[in-house]
């Protein structure tokens, strides 16, 4: 009886292992989690390329909690993606919006705004400005 036991033990580990094994097989070794696919800034306003030589920039941005950016503007397109924190973005006439960890947009675009660090722990964010040589990626506004 003790052997029976031993053998059927022993083919369920078998199995289980050819199982994973065929499972672990499978599974890709690069994967897209897809987090904004746009032709649209937050507003909806359509994305717009500057002329001139593209030059990007890519930045990570870390707002304290309770501060703020100060009112701006864009003048090129820039996509975001929070990283950690939270950010609550005041686009006046346009409405506020929140955004957490996560979430991607892409922002608006000549419209004044202004962002906040309304959480407990710093904001950071990954920002990518898709620019052009001479031309500022953002522009602080009265």
């Amino acid at each position: 009886m003790t052997e029976h036991r031993t053998a059927l033990l022993l083919a369920g580990l078998v199995v289980g292992a050819l199982t994973t094994g065929a499972v672990l097989a499978q599974t890709p070794p690069i994967s897209t989690d897809l987090r904004l696919e746009t032709s649209t800034t937050v507003i909806g306003q359509p994305i717009v390329y500057p002329s001139g030589t593209p030059e990007v920039t890519v930045a990570i941005v870390t707002i304290e909690p309770g501060a703020s950016t100060g009112w701006h503007r864009h003048e090129v397109p820039v996509i975001g993606y929070v990283l950690e924190g939270e950010l609550t973005v005041d686009y006046g006439p346009d409405g506020t919006r929140l955004y957490r960890p996560g979430d991607a947009l892409a922002e608006a675009l000549g419209t004044e705004h202004d962002g906040t660090n309304t959480g407990d722990v710093p904001t950071r964010l990954l920002a990518v400005y898709l620019g052009a040589e001479g031309v500022a990626n953002s522009t602080p506004t009265p």
